[in-house]
């Protein structure tokens, strides 16, 4: 294709997508804007959710038709619960990459001019055929040269190749994103509930980083590091000599895909324990390493059979690959998720709405009292179940409570933080995998062990805490006399002109209330710090239980010889 064909391609490709979104902005304008105003909202209430269920199956006619960042689009709408209606999201969470493979012609043209060689030099052999095709690029098998071979201590390779012309029609969809977007600001039903730019910005730095093959080299090399000592968890070497900007090489770690249960069960493997250690790892991932693999379906997971191990018994392994889409846990917010996972598991709602707002999901603005009442009746209805207990529910009583709840939370100020929304796909990747390997797989069971383990390492920390405040409480009531005696003296010299008889009954008093506050902290320092430690440090948790009642007594009659 000439320079100026492609140009007119990508100005055609421009002008459909934002053509595409001037209809839909259009219908939206009429049915929620104007109908209301002519006193037919009754109109455009009946008719929305075909209105939106139409809307999700021409975009995803448009998005397998114009590939790229479209199906891409997609699949990030598809897990936007928290600000498109379900009629959108349940249309859109099927689609895949239904994209056609490109000839190997012109995969054989683009992977050359990177490589700077023939094929035939670069590789030993190369399969025509593709392993995957996707919307932003293809996989193909090979066999590396004897001497990389005998330089990288491999052999049979994948090699990944980027559809040819890519950047230019990322750029291209990334521009027509861009303006549909600040159109999308001006309608007041969208401003209310998202901001679009910058939904935009953030899926074109996940974009961007999934299309630098460079970038996923170092995301598997930073991964097979974290899990370095672990048996249950491995990823694929990468092959750096053979390995640019646009074309990645990697050893080959094909074997049996994570939700093919026959194959499991043929080489002995029971699907119910990869469900618990995927699950397991995944967790580790968030809560460990603070860096996640956010795109965990069954083409990017495999279980390598391997020999039963002696310590755990277990006979295989989770093979990662594909680590274009991953999502750093800074600090703040893995500490919110901890205290997330914790509620959870403890079936504490108004904990859970804590932990929403110190992750940043709830605006300050929020009224969380019935969110806390929807949740509690959420834990006490369904809370417990597995997938499989869920399934016995009647289905008329299970699509109420979750349209009412979910009216409920999309009527809240809500916002996802930086990361979140690769975090959220994750975990719905990893729940619904774990649930079809065991229909009888309990979320709740998994995350439990967890949150235990957590609260047990947060305890440590949580001693330090109230050991520092006894401290500095204890500090501050033992330089109380002195400096009392100080305002007292200055009162004596005659420095300070006023009776000083009630003065020094109140400071008397207010030294005695000092002393007995600092022998309340100490007492619930004690009390609490030897409840934590009962479990693993019995002695020591025992006996600073017991110790605990000396600063209780003075706390509570300390003051009363003085009345």
């Amino acid at each position: 294709m000439t320079d100026a064909a492609a140009q007119g391609a990508h100005r055609a490709r421009y002008r459909r997508i934002v053509s595409f979104a001037a209809r839909e902005f259009a219908k939206i304008w009429w049915f929620e804007l104007v109908l209301p105003k002519l006193g037919l909202s009754s109109v455009s209430e009946r008719t929305r959710a075909p209105r939106m269920q139409r809307f999700a199956k021409r975009f995803h006619v448009l998005a397998v038709e114009l590939g790229g960042l479209m199906i891409k689009v997609g699949q990030f709408m598809s897990s936007r619960l928290d600000v498109l209606p379900p009629e959108i999201t349940k249309e859109l969470e099927g689609l895949q990459d239904e994209v056609p493979a490109v000839p190997f012609t012109g995969i054989r043209a683009a992977a050359e001019a990177e490589l700077g060689r023939p094929l035939e030099e670069a590789y030993a052999w190369f399969d025509e055929t593709p392993v995957a095709a996707a919307s932003l690029g293809q996989a193909h098998r090979a066999r590396l040269s004897a001497q990389d071979a005998a330089d990288t201590g491999l052999g049979e390779v994948v090699v990944k190749v980027q559809r040819p012309g890519i950047d230019e029609i990322v750029a291209v969809d990334l521009a027509a994103l861009r303006r549909v977007a600040r159109w999308a600001m001006r309608v007041r039903l969208v401003a209310d509930r998202v901001d679009a730019p910058g939904l935009v910005e953030e899926f074109a730095q996940t974009s961007l980083e999934e299309i630098d093959y460079l970038h996923e080299a170092a995301s598997a090399e930073r991964f097979r590091e974290n899990f370095a000592a672990d048996p249950r968890v491995s990823a694929p070497e990468i092959v750096w000599e053979r390995s640019t900007r646009k074309v990645l090489t990697l050893s080959d770690v094909t074997a049996i895909k994570i939700n093919d249960k026959d194959a499991l069960r043929a080489a002995g493997i029971d699907p119910s324990e990869v469900a618990d250690v995927f699950a397991e790892v995944m967790f580790d991932q968030v809560f460990t390493h603070s860096f996640v693999h956010a795109d965990p379906h069954p083409g990017n997971i495999f279980v390598t059979p391997v020999a039963a191990s002696g310590a755990t018994g277990r006979n295989f392994r989770l093979t990662f690959i594909d680590f274009g889409m991953m999502a750093e846990v800074p600090d703040n917010l893995r500490a919110g998720l901890r205290t997330l996972l914790i509620a959870v598991a403890g079936r504490d709602s108004r904990g859970l709405v804590t932990a929403a707002q110190e992750i940043g999901v709830l605006l300050p603005s929020a009224d969380t009292a019935e969110l806390e009442r929807a949740l509690r009746a959420l834990f006490a209805r369904f809370g417990g179940m597995g997938f499989a207990e869920l399934s016995t529910v009647d289905p008329r009583e299970f699509t109420a409570f979750a349209d009412e709840f979910g009216d409920m939370v999309r009527s809240l100020p809500l916002q996802l933080p930086e990361n979140m929304l690769l975090l959220i796909r994750a975990v719905s990747l990893t729940s619904g995998m774990c649930s079809s390997l065991d229909p009888a797989f309990n979320v709740w069971d998994a995350a439990e062990p967890y949150a235990g383990r957590l609260l047990r390492d947060e305890s440590g920390n949580l001693m330090q805490d109230m050991a520092q405040q006894a401290m500095e409480t204890a500090a501050v009531t033992y330089r109380l006399p002195k400096r009392i005696d100080a305002i007292i003296t200055r009162v004596d010299d005659g420095d300070v002109t006023f009776d000083t008889s009630a003065l020094e009954r109140r400071l008397d008093r207010l030294e005695g209330i000092a002393r007995r506050i600092g022998s309340g902290v100490l007492f619930a320092a004690m009390l609490v710090g030897g409840a934590l430690l009962v479990a693993t440090l019995p002695p020591l948790g025992i006996t600073l239980i017991c110790v605990s009642a000396l600063p209780l007594l003075h706390s509570v009659f300390g003051g009363r010889r003085s009345r």
